[in-house]
């Protein structure tokens, strides 16, 4: 799932604020802590070489986060495929990839322990 913030439901808007809400925006049930990451991926990178050996060889954490710059395109295991831009809330739930199709920034947050897993997966592929 992914909103562009124009697309978020305006709640309040007085003066001086706006506040925009979302509901339904993913599932943390049953997730022990949080981690809060931030990402930055230059134009061309693909994580999917590096996810090979995990569960489908895909990412197997769900993710909370904001595309502060950059483009993204994220592949799901059902073959799904979601274009995300600068200023896009998203959720992406287990089995997932990612590609930068500009250089991104960005803001996770992911369930601790299967994020942990993950990036260690991920730092142990790149050491070969």
């Amino acid at each position: 799932m992914r909103i562009a913030k124009n697309d978020v439901p305006v709640k309040i808007s007085v003066p001086g604020a706006v506040a925009r809400q979302q509901t339904d925006f993913g599932d943390a049930t049953g997730y022990g802590k949080m981690g809060g990451e931030y990402f930055s991926l230059g134009a061309g990178a693909d994580i999917a070489p590096l996810l090979k050996g995990l569960e489908g060889d895909l990412c197997q954490s769900p993710h909370w986060g904001y595309l502060l710059a950059g483009a993204l395109t994220v592949t799901f295991g059902d073959g799904t495929v979601d274009k995300v831009n600068g200023g896009d809330l998203f959720y992406w739930p287990p089995g997932h990839t990612v590609r930068a199709d500009a250089d991104a920034e960005i803001i996770l947050f992911s369930p601790q322990h299967e994020h942990t897993l993950v990036i260690d997966h991920l730092r142990t592929m790149m050491q070969g």
